[in-house]
């Protein structure tokens, strides 16, 4: 308090001066995930103010703070296929400002609600339009992958215009009209009928081919037999089969025991 006491009066007005700019020198503070835009006098400035306190002139300069984290914004949309089916779309898509480009963005579309509100929501919309287009309903259920790829694709491109970098879209939800659903239900359920009756058409003409097959050998076999059994063979058959009985023949008068020959044996054992 000597030291200050001691100085002229110049000198503590210029002291006095300078803690007042010190203490009213606004200091600003930009967050983690934030990127500050400065303006001057309104104007926006070329220069982005990274994570961390920064000292700017007071009334002259003013900063904005936008968030450069990714950000999940949940879309429904409606379009329409190429054969002319509805189709609506339910999309996760997760995006955030480039943070290089966080003036441009300010000076030409506004903060997060307003890039939400101008320009993610349209141009979603836009694309999933001109992409479901090109498919039929049929080909946007069995491509699914191929056409959140052209959803990525261009969303991706038309964003970067406006300083936005897509990191990832998903389709949740892809339905259509009731009336659609039911008539996939039947084509489903007429295929599953059709494959089963050609099914059981199937293993009737196998079961019918078997059966020919088996007459087929049955018949094979017995004109085998019929060819290889010879007179020496049929007599030795009915040899070994013989009881040793004689066969008996009644007449009217007697009955009589008759002697016959092999060949006499043969005959009668065949019959």
């Amino acid at each position: 308090m000597k030291k200050i006491k001691a100085l002229p009066s110049g000198g503590k007005l210029i002291l006095f001066l300078l803690l007042l700019t010190i203490l009213f020198t606004p200091i600003v503070i930009v967050n983690a995930g934030e990127r500050g835009v400065i303006m001057q006098f309104g104007k926006v400035q070329e220069k982005v103010l990274g994570e961390g306190i920064h000292f700017i002139i007071p009334i002259v300069n003013t900063v904005q703070n936008l968030s450069v984290r990714v950000q999940k914004q949940e879309i429904s949309a409606e379009a329409s296929s190429k054969d002319l089916q509805d189709v609506f779309t339910d999309v996760a898509l997760n995006w955030h400002i480039i943070p290089e480009e966080a003036n441009a963005i300010f000076q030409q579309i506004g903060d997060e609600n307003q890039v939400v509100e101008r320009i993610i929501n349209p141009a979603v919309e836009e694309v999933l339009k001109a992409v479901i287009a090109k498919y039929t309903a049929e080909e946007i259920i069995t491509k699914r992958g191929e056409v959140k790829a052209g959803v990525d694709n261009l969303l991706t491109t038309r964003l970067a215009s406006y300083h936005i970098e897509v990191d990832d879209i998903s389709l949740v939800h892809v339905h259509f009209s009731e009336r659609f659903s039911d008539a996939v239900e039947a084509k489903q359920v007429a295929e599953q009928d059709a494959k089963r009756a050609s099914f059981i058409t199937l293993k009737t003409l196998e079961q019918a081919e078997a059966k020919v097959n088996l007459a087929k050998g049955e018949a094979e076999a017995q004109r085998l037999i019929r060819e290889t059994l010879t007179t020496e063979i049929l007599k030795k058959q009915a040899v070994e089969r013989w009881d040793g009985k004689l066969p008996l023949i009644i007449s009217d008068d007697s009955a009589k025991l008759l002697e016959l020959d092999v060949d006499d044996l043969v005959k009668a054992n065949q019959k």
